[in-house]
């Protein structure tokens, strides 16, 4: 009798958190083009407020960290960095063209194909180090350096001491070292310290595993999105910005 193969089911639980920080970006980005670029005012949206820092904060920690925890789960992880790398120059390209007040130099895209190809290239490395011991060392990694590209170690506002002023001149932004006289981007998130964040996941993986199989069907709809994470991202800008458009424009 021959055998019945069947598709491996996927964690599902992953899938859904990373949908769930996605249509938090979605609500979060709308929320900004409806202030900041289209310039309407707003009685509680104010990304300098404490609530709006730790809601922005939360989805790009999700994503970084869940992409993380994928990384020993892919089966060509070189070629999905390459891949998301392309993305991102992409990204640079038409913000840099057609919005520049709002270009991005070096985002979570770049951030994301950067830790994955330097993850190729150390995990051999990583994979030698106790799980545990490695996730508690990224995380203190993660904390100490923070507010690196601000000009000081430490975590948000606890300052540990300010870091030589001539370590920026270079503006080295992409590993975390920008000279913040000449340069801006809309969404930055360098080498450092946001890959450590990164192995954090990688770690985690190692030390936790959610159980596969099919998930709730109330949870599908966003595990749908989840498993989609890069074609959302690349195309939610321009939906949220033309449909803004055509409700400040045309509606007015």
């Amino acid at each position: 009798m021959p055998v019945l193969r069947t598709k491996t089911s996927r964690m599902w639980l992953p899938d859904a958190l990373r949908g769930l920080a996605l249509l938090n970006m979605l609500a979060y980005h709308a929320m900004y083009d409806w202030v900041y670029v289209f310039g309407h005012e707003s009685s509680w949206y104010n990304i300098w407020a404490p609530g709006c820092h730790v809601w922005q904060q939360y989805i790009c920690w999700s994503f970084i960290l869940l992409s993380g925890f994928s990384f020993p789960l892919a089966k060509r992880p070189a070629k999905n960095g390459l891949i998301v790398a392309g993305c991102a120059a992409v990204l640079t390209f038409v913000t840099a063209v057609f919005m520049p007040s709002e270009a991005i130099w070096f985002g979570v895209l770049h951030l994301n194909a950067a830790a994955v190809l330097l993850t190729c290239l150390v995990y051999p490395l990583l994979q030698r180090l106790p799980a545990g011991a490695g996730l508690a060392a990224s995380a203190a990694l993660f904390a100490l350096t923070n507010q690196l590209p601000y000009g000081y170690l430490g975590f948000e506002d606890w300052r540990l001491c300010a870091v030589p002023a001539g370590l920026y001149r270079a503006n080295l932004f992409w590993l975390g070292l920008p000279d913040l006289t000449q340069f801006a981007s809309a969404d930055y998130f360098p080498i450092l310290p946001w890959v450590f964040l990164f192995w954090c996941g990688v770690f985690l993986a190692r030390l936790w595993r959610p159980g596969r199989g099919e998930p709730p069907a109330a949870l599908r709809p966003l595990c749908a999105i989840g498993r989609n994470t890069l074609l959302v991202y690349m195309l939610h800008q321009p939906v949220i910005y033309g449909a803004l458009w055509v409700w400040h424009t045309v509606l007015g």
